[in-house]
């Protein structure tokens, strides 16, 4: 099978956003008067992203999702992706199973694929994807002030629990682990959400590599500190209540873990209410886990209130 053969076969299909569709140079895409596009890329590089025993299906879905997460935190709705892909070989099952994995998530959130680019080599998913979102309603980094909340999305740390039974370091019973594995293979955009916090949330960022990392970005951005519960944030853990996870096992994976793919954001205090219902709104579980503060820095303290003398850092691909 060739190039254009693989490509007509496992990821063509009719455009209804983009007016020429698959097949040119570029794709073209025109959004909605008064709209502004909002572009993200992610790589997915095999051996430092994902396993190579992972299921193809739950891959594709990861590969998409991880991007999808990006407009979720901006409060974007999905238009369009591209698909950059290095194949070490033509293997139908794999490309049957990846394809379809790819294709269910971006029909569920109605984004199309509008072109891309396959090659020989090492196992590489690169996709770039654009959404929607009205002009001067995008959710930033940059808007965090003192006193608000901070919110995490659904649940954390999971993903970094099923890697640490992978690697031999952790053992849990099987549902606790098929769970924690699908949330590392299969993660939720939390698309609904992130639209439904425009207005509301003063800022935003998706968890990839590790609550504390990625909240940092928001400090740093908004030139605010922070008070984070860690143990607020490790009852987040959809594993919480397992014997055997002692309280430290359960806040370093929930504020150091990454892979989450859910959203810290913040809000007013006075938007308490109105953040409740964008999660009612799009059936996500949102709870606040600390709030922002003019002295700079972060500051994690436990249900108490005392400080957590415990170090967590963050994932960095050349740290």
């Amino acid at each position: 099978m060739g190039e254009f053969d693989l490509i007509a076969r496992y990821f063509h299909r009719p455009a209804k956003r983009s007016p020429l569709g698959v097949g040119d140079d570029c794709a073209l895409l025109a959004p909605a008067p008064g709209m502004q596009l909002a572009v993200s890329s992610d790589m997915l590089v095999e051996g430092r992203h994902f396993l190579s025993t992972v299921d193809p299906v739950r891959l594709g879905h990861k590969a998409l999702a991880v991007n999808l997460s990006d407009l979720a935190a901006c409060g974007a709705k999905p238009l369009a992706f591209t698909l950059a892909l290095a194949l070490p070989a033509v293997d139908a099952p794999w490309l049957e199973g990846f394809s379809r994995g790819l294709l269910a998530l971006a029909d569920q959130h109605g984004c199309e694929l509008v072109g891309g680019d396959t090659t020989r080599g090492p196992l590489n998913i690169c996709i770039t994807v654009f959404g929607e979102v009205p002009a001067g309603a995008a959710l930033l980094r940059s808007g965090a002030r003192a006193g608000d909340d901070i919110w995490a999305s659904g649940t954390l740390g999971d993903a970094r629990l099923a890697l640490e039974v992978f690697r031999g370091t952790l053992a849990l019973p099987a549902e606790a682990f098929e769970a924690a594995r699908t949330r590392m293979e299969q993660p939720t955009p939390r698309v609904a959400l992130g639209q439904a916090l425009r207005g509301t949330a003063s800022a935003a960022v998706d968890v990839s590599d590790g609550l504390v990392g990625d909240l940092g970005h928001i400090l740093a951005a908004s030139r605010v500190g922070a008070t984070l519960d860690a143990d607020a944030a490790a009852g987040l853990v959809a594993a919480a209540g397992t014997p055997g996870l002692d309280a430290e096992t359960l806040r370093g994976c929930a504020l150091s873990g990454g892979d989450d793919y859910e959203l810290v954001f913040t809000a007013p205090a006075a938007a308490r209410a109105a953040v409740e219902q964008a999660g009612r709104e799009s059936a996500t579980r949102v709870t606040r886990i600390g709030r922002i503060e003019a002295a700079p820095g972060l500051r994690i303290v436990d249900a108490a209130g005392a400080p957590v003398a415990q170090r967590f850092g963050s994932f960095d691909h050349f740290g």
